[in-house]
């Protein structure tokens, strides 16, 4: 396929003036290159070179090259990777190579939307992969095979996938650990400090996190305590958790919750929710929430959190805010004013679509699908999603043994008081991959941070997981998919909104009916219309 033409005038200065100074080959990923290769076997007779477009953490190396992982894949393949690696904006800039039509053969770790995919596909940016799967990607291939549901997934509404995915399956249905989301955790030091009980229900709660403003459980005489914090907004460190214990049907991120009678039901705008949102305005009116829950970021999160300075505060796993010690444990399901005892299921689910994307100006399709599918290889996939072995100048993630089968097998080293989110950071390569529950025990070990915090949603949270469905994440056609879009760009920064200030200045009856109404002028009947028209269509065709 040819490269298509795009005439933006000043568009195509900025983006060519922006991208000569991002990533490390100092300039465009555009590869004119044509190696004419067929019936590639790895690893090639001589080598070559492929332009990728990435993004990696800045924690990593500023050439992908320098992780052991792409290295060892060099040596296995013989395809040596010129790689741009913008380290910020990258959305931004991806966008503005894309519309000046300075093309990389493909985007590693592309972070493209359903919208984006379909839009850059009807522009002629990104070319269609069926083929290349049935011909050249024998791993990938496999795994649609004997799991459709991952290929229906990738399938956009007209017929064609577009893209090659990330997949992370840990736990099945309810026992996903994608289910619960953010975990409220507690410090039972300061419980143990001052004589207090774990709390039960959320009058308890109120109470703990009062003695821990009022009776200095740190010990050091200085009322420097924070008895809750929070990240507002979408994310793990989120407060959502303890909405459920005011009944209905919680809160989750997407505000989207599916009953088991496959109905689905907006939740900001539930009775419930607004109770819930009272009880978090009682306790910041009480002095009990910390003052910069609106303005904080990850990073002042969690220098607080390493300093041991919360009562109560909520992430996906300790370690990364307080550490792997025994100071804080899980706060368990509290009882709510009307007896409700439950967690909101969330829609999160380990799969990701626009991974990787294959541009229109790549001369060597076959060459790229193979490598690609060199990524959905077993050993390659867990290295791919969390890191390797062997490296001599820093940590592993992994020790190289066998499996019962005397096969090689990746088991997880121990961490030893290190982050497992930054080790990650620093090591995994991303991308396209499938970590299959099948793996484990085979090709991998369980991630001893995953096991343990599978360990304690069984132990604390999945017996109150009353929905066996979750929202799946639909590929909608480029009008229903655009419009979403139009609508949560006003619709979700007003909900946020008026949640803050109802925190910090508390919910009238007149407030409320005024945000009820403002959320219907913001079209989230329309929303909820596409939602059900698509979901009605996605099971219709899954029960086929």
């Amino acid at each position: 396929m040819k490269k298509k033409p795009f005439v933006l005038g000043t568009t195509l200065l900025t983006a060519t003036l922006l991208l000569a100074g991002c990533g490390n080959n100092g300039g465009s990923g555009t590869s004119a290159a044509d190696y004419e290769l067929e019936n590639v076997e790895f690893p090639l007779k001589e080598k070559v070179t492929l332009h990728l477009m990435t993004s990696s953490s800045p924690l990593a190396p500023s050439d992908p090259n320098e992780k052991l992982i792409f290295s060892r894949l060099e040596e296995e393949t013989g395809v040596h990777i010129e790689w741009n690696n913008i380290a910020d904006d990258y959305a931004e800039k991806r966008n503005l190579a894309i519309a000046a039509g300075d093309l990389p053969d493909a985007m590693f770790n592309a972070e493209a939307s359903d919208k984006e995919l379909l839009a850059w596909a009807e522009d002629g940016v990104i070319v269609p992969v069926n083929d290349l799967v049935d011909k050249y990607m024998p791993n990938l291939k496999a795994i649609y095979e004997k799991y459709p549901e991952y290929k229906e997934l990738a399938t956009a509404p007209d017929g064609n996938m577009y893209s090659f995915p990330w997949i992370e399956e840990l736990g099945e249905g309810k026992e996903s650990i994608h289910t619960v989301n953010g975990m409220a955790w507690i410090n039972v030091e300061w419980l143990d400090n001052l004589g207090l009980e774990m709390p039960e229900t959320t009058d308890d709660l109120m109470v703990v996190l009062e003695a821990f403003k009022n009776e200095d459980p740190n010990g050091n005489g200085e009322a420097d305590e924070i008895p809750m914090s929070f990240i507002d907004g979408n994310g793990n460190e989120d407060f959502k958790m303890l909405l459920a214990a005011f009944g209905g049907d919680g809160d989750n991120d997407n505000h989207l919750v599916v009953n088991n009678d496959r109905s689905l039901n907006y939740t900001a705008d539930d009775d419930s929710y607004r109770e819930g949102i009272e009880y978090i305005s009682e306790l910041y009116q009480k002095g009990l929430v910390d003052e910069e829950v609106f303005e904080q970021n990850w990073n002042s999160y969690v220098s607080k959190g390493n300093d041991q300075r919360y009562g109560v505060y909520f992430t996906w796993d300790k370690a990364n805010v307080t550490g792997a010690n025994d100071s804080y444990d899980v706060l368990p399901v509290l009882e709510g004013p009307h007896g409700d005892k439950k967690v909101t299921r969330t829609n999160n689910f380990g799969f990701f679509r626009g991974r990787f994307v294959v541009t229109s100006a790549n001369k060597n399709l076959e060459l790229t699908a193979r490598w690609a599918d060199k990524m959905y290889e077993p050993i390659q996939s867990v290295q791919n999603n969390w890191g390797t072995y062997g490296d001599e100048e820093q940590q592993n993630i992994f020790t190289l043994g066998t499996n019962e089968a005397g096969e090689p097998m990746l088991q997880h080293a121990p961490l030893e008081g290190t982050a497992p989110g930054e080790l990650r950071q620093k090591t995994e390569a991303g991308g396209p991959l499938a970590v299959l529950d099948e793996y484990y025990g085979v090709y991998t070990t369980s991630p001893d941070d995953a096991q343990w915090r599978l360990d304690l949603m069984h132990e604390h949270y999945l017996e109150f997981i009353e929905n066996d469905y979750n929202f799946p994440q639909m590929f909608m056609n480029v009008e229903d998919a655009n419009r979403i879009d139009q609508i949560l760009a006003d619709l979700n920064p007003y909900i946020y909104q008026q949640r803050a200030e109802w925190i910090i200045g508390g919910i009238t009856d007149e407030s409320w009916d005024n945000y009820l109404a403002e959320l219907e002028r913001l079209n989230l009947p329309e929303l909820m219309e596409i939602y059900e028209r698509n979901y009605e269509a996605y099971v219709s065709n899954s029960e086929e």
